[in-house]
């Protein structure tokens, strides 16, 4: 799994832009709407999307339309798994303590 797709993902833009992808391919025009920022800086976020292997662009006729390659993301998902079973063991455990003592329970603060 390539650091560049975790350095892909950090950006809050480029995971947004990932969302949009996920229904259907889109121009950058159609992806630069609704988002923070303008066509341009979206044009250099797809490019580092790109370069990730995280989307492909085709072009057709004038216009380049992005589509969303999964497969990396799937390395992602593997690559949390461990850590998502840590954190659900976690909170069995913790859930387990609370069952254990229910005045842990309480939301009413205690001076």
């Amino acid at each position: 799994m390539s650091a560049d797709v975790f350095s892909a993902l950090a950006n809050p833009v480029r995971r947004s832009i990932l969302a949009s992808l996920l229904d259907h391919p889109r121009t950058v025009t159609e992806l630069a709407d609704g988002m923070p920022v303008g066509r341009p800086a979206v044009s250099e976020h797809l490019q580092v999307l790109v370069r990730a292997g995280l989307v492909r662009d085709e072009r057709r006729g004038q216009h380049r339309v992005y589509h969303l390659e999964a497969d990396p993301l799937h390395e992602v998902g593997e690559w949390l798994n461990p850590f998502e079973r840590y954190w659900r063991d976690r909170m069995r455990d913790l859930r387990a303590t609370l069952d254990e003592h229910p005045d842990l329970h309480s939301t009413e603060r205690r001076p």
